[in-house]
């Protein structure tokens, strides 16, 4: 019947998972086929944490409320967040 192949029952639908699952084999044969992704993967993890480190390391330094202390920081960065809502943003 034609309806058979469009509609499945639930077991059978766990079969066939069972099925796929047993033809992908070992862990060592699924990364050995996906070797490369996992290769990129891993690069694009290595490089987005030398950046984050960068990012954050040097990235305060540039501010102009660099090297305040506590109370002068927040008022500075509290003129910033006033500057930015009025639309004058300083870059320098």
């Amino acid at each position: 019947m034609v309806l058979d192949g469009i509609v499945s029952s639930p077991l059978r639908r766990h079969q066939s998972l069972k099925k796929q699952w047993e033809d992908l084999g070992s862990c060592s044969t699924v990364i050995n086929r996906h070797r490369y992704l996992l290769t990129a993967l891993l690069l694009l993890a290595f490089l987005c944490t030398v950046y984050l480190y960068f990012a954050v390391t040097l990235g305060s330094r540039h501010s102009s409320c660099y090297g305040l202390t506590r109370k002068d920081k927040a008022v500075c960065q509290f003129q910033h967040v006033q500057a930015i809502s009025k639309g004058k943003l300083k870059f320098f």
